[in-house]
C-alpha cells in the first residue's frame, strides 16, 4: 500500500547501521506530525540511499513523504513498517519544492551544443 503523508518534521532519530546476509545496511528513522484537528505523530523509516536524503531536511520543515506500509507476522505477533521511498519539502504556500540537485543530477556540458 502506498500513501502520501504531509506534515512537519519533528525529529530525526540517530542513524542505525549494520551488516546482514546481503551486506551492509543503513536505516534512518524520523518523526513527522500531520496537520489537522487531531494531529498524529508517525515514525517513518528510510533505508539505504534514501536514509542519506533525510539529512537534507531540518526539524520543523514541512514535508511530503511517499511511504509504503506493510505488516508482517513473527512468532504470532504482527509488526508494521512505514518505509519512505520519496520525500519533498513543502513550500509555505503548500506547493511542493523539488529536492536540491545532487552532484550526480547535473548533466555534463555538451560541446556539440555550441552555436558556432
Amino acid at each position: 500500500m502506498s500513501i502520501v503523508l504531509t506534515g512537519r518534521l519533528l525529529q530525526v532519530l540517530p542513524q542505525q547501521n549494520g551488516t546482514g546476509k546481503n551486506g551492509p545496511w543503513v536505516k534512518q528513522d524520523f518523526i513527522i506530525e500531520t496537520p489537522g484537528e487531531f494531529p498524529r505523530k508517525i515514525c517513518i523509516s528510510a533505508w539505504g540511499d534514501k536514509a542519506k536524503e533525510v539529512a537534507g531536511f531540518g526539524e520543523g520543515d514541512q514535508v511530503e513523504v511517499s511511504v509504503n506500509i506493510e505488516s508482517r507476522e513473527f512468532n504470532s505477533k504482527w509488526y508494521t513498517d512505514v518505509r519512505a521511498w520519496r520525500f519533498e519539502k513543502v513550500a509555505s504556500g503548500g506547493s511542493v519544492m523539488p529536492p536540491p540537485p545532487q552532484e550526480d543530477d547535473i548533466p555534463p556540458p555538451q560541446e556539440d551544443d555550441l552555436p558556432f
